[in-house]
C-alpha cells in the first residue's frame, strides 16, 4: 500500500506543478510581438476580445504552447520508461540515440520522398516512430547478453555511440540535397518548435492519451523492472515481454513529441530525476509528477528562448541542452 503521507505530498507538489504552468502559458502568451496584455487574455481566452486578440491568442500562441507542454510531457514520461526499464538513471531517449533515429527517418522522408502537406503532420509522428524503433532495437541488440541480460552501463554508451553516428548520417544527407530543404532539418537539428499549428496537436494528443494511462497501469512492472531482473522474474513477470512492450512505448512517446519540435534531449533525463527526488522512485506516485515536470521544463525553455534574443529566439532545444548538458555531466560523475 502507498502511504497516505505520499498522497498528500504527490497531491500537493502536482498542484504546484499545474499552476506553474498556468502561469508560464499566461506569461508565454503575453510576450513578443502583437503581445496580449495580462489583463486580455482571460478575456480573450473565454470569446470576448477582439477579432486581432482572438488570431493572436488561437491561431499563433495557444498551438504553440499547447504543443510545446504536450512534447515535454511525452518526453519526460519516455525517460521515466527508459530509466525503469533499462534500470540506468542517465537513460533518455535525446542522449540514447533514440531522438537521432527519429531524425535521420524524418530527414530521410522530407528530402527524399514526395510530401503532402495535408497529412504531413500527421504522418510524421509515424516516420519518426519506424526510425527510432528500428534504432532502439539495434541499440537493445548490441547491450543485451544472453548471459546477463540487459546491461545499463553498456546500453548508454552503445547509445550514445549511435546518437554520435547517426546525427553524422544527417549532415551527409542535408550535404547532398536541395539546398531550399535544408533549412526544415536544420532547425528540426536545433530543437525548435517548429510544429506550431493545431492538426500538429491532434497529431501528438493520442499517443499521450493512450500511452500514459498504460505507463501508469504498468507501475509495478515498472518498479519490478527497476529493482532487479531476478526480483521481476522471481515475482512472475515475463521480463522480456515486459521490457520490449515498456520500451516500444518508450519509443512511441520520443519520436511523436520530436517529430513536431525536433531534436530535444535532457527533458527526459532531469524529469523523472527531479520528480524521483521530490516524491520517491514508486513509479505510481513520480510518474504523474514527471510528466508535468517535464511539460513545464519545456515550456519555460521555449518561453525563454523565445524572448532572450530578438527578434528570432533561440531553439527550445538549445535552451534545455544549456541546462541539461552540466545536469547530465553531474549524474554520469556521481553514478
Amino acid at each position: 500500500m502507498i502511504r497516505t503521507a505520499k498522497l498528500q505530498k504527490q497531491a500537493v507538489v502536482i498542484l504546484s506543478l499545474l499552476l506553474l504552468i498556468a502561469a508560464t502559458i499566461i506569461v508565454g502568451a503575453s510576450l513578443g510581438s502583437g503581445a496580449l496584455p495580462f489583463d486580455r487574455f482571460f478575456a480573450t481566452l473565454f470569446g470576448h476580445g477582439t477579432a486581432k486578440e482572438h488570431l493572436v491568442l488561437f491561431s499563433f500562441r495557444l498551438p504553440r504552447i499547447v504543443v510545446t507542454l504536450l512534447a515535454g510531457m511525452a518526453l519526460a514520461l519516455s525517460g521515466a520508461i527508459l530509466q525503469g526499464v533499462t534500470r540506468n538513471d542517465l537513460a533518455d531517449p535525446g542522449v540514447i540515440g533514440i531522438n537521432a533515429g527519429a531524425g535521420v527517418a524524418i530527414a530521410t522522408f522530407y528530402l527524399f520522398l514526395p510530401v503532402d502537406p495535408s497529412s504531413f503532420a500527421y504522418v510524421l509522428p509515424l516516420v519518426a516512430f519506424l526510425g527510432a524503433l528500428a534504432t532502439a532495437a539495434i541499440i537493445y541488440l548490441f547491450s543485451y547478453s544472453k548471459q546477463t541480460g540487459l546491461q545499463p552501463v553498456k546500453l548508454v554508451l552503445v547509445g550514445i555511440g549511435f546518437a554520435l553516428a547517426l546525427n553524422g548520417l544527417m549532415v551527409v544527407l542535408i550535404s547532398s540535397t536541395d539546398p531550399r530543404k535544408v533549412d526544415f532539418i536544420a532547425k528540426w537539428l536545433a530543437g525548435n518548435i517548429w510544429g506550431a499549428d493545431w492538426p500538429f496537436v491532434l497529431a501528438l494528443l493520442p499517443w499521450l492519451v493512450v500511452l500514459l494511462p498504460y505507463t501508469l497501469y504498468k507501475s509495478n512492472t515498472l518498479n519490478l523492472l527497476a529493482m532487479d531482473e531476478g526480483i521481476a522474474v522471481g515475482t512472475g513477470v515475463s521480463v522480456n515481454r515486459e521490457r520490449l512492450l515498456l520500451l516500444g512505448t518508450a519509443v512511441a512517446l520520443a519520436s511523436s513529441a520530436v517529430a513536431v519540435t525536433g531534436g530535444i534531449a535532457f527533458v527526459g533525463l532531469m524529469a523523472p530525476h527531479i520528480a524521483k527526488a521530490i516524491v520517491g522512485r514508486r513509479h505510481q506516485i513520480y510518474v504523474p509528477v514527471a510528466v508535468l515536470m517535464g511539460g513545464w521544463l519545456l515550456l519555460f525553455a521555449d518561453t525563454v528562448g523565445r524572448h532572450l534574443v530578438e527578434p528570432a529566439g533561440i531553439p527550445a532545444g538549445i535552451m534545455v541542452a544549456l541546462i541539461g548538458g552540466p545536469y547530465f555531466l553531474y549524474l554520469l560523475l556521481r553514478k
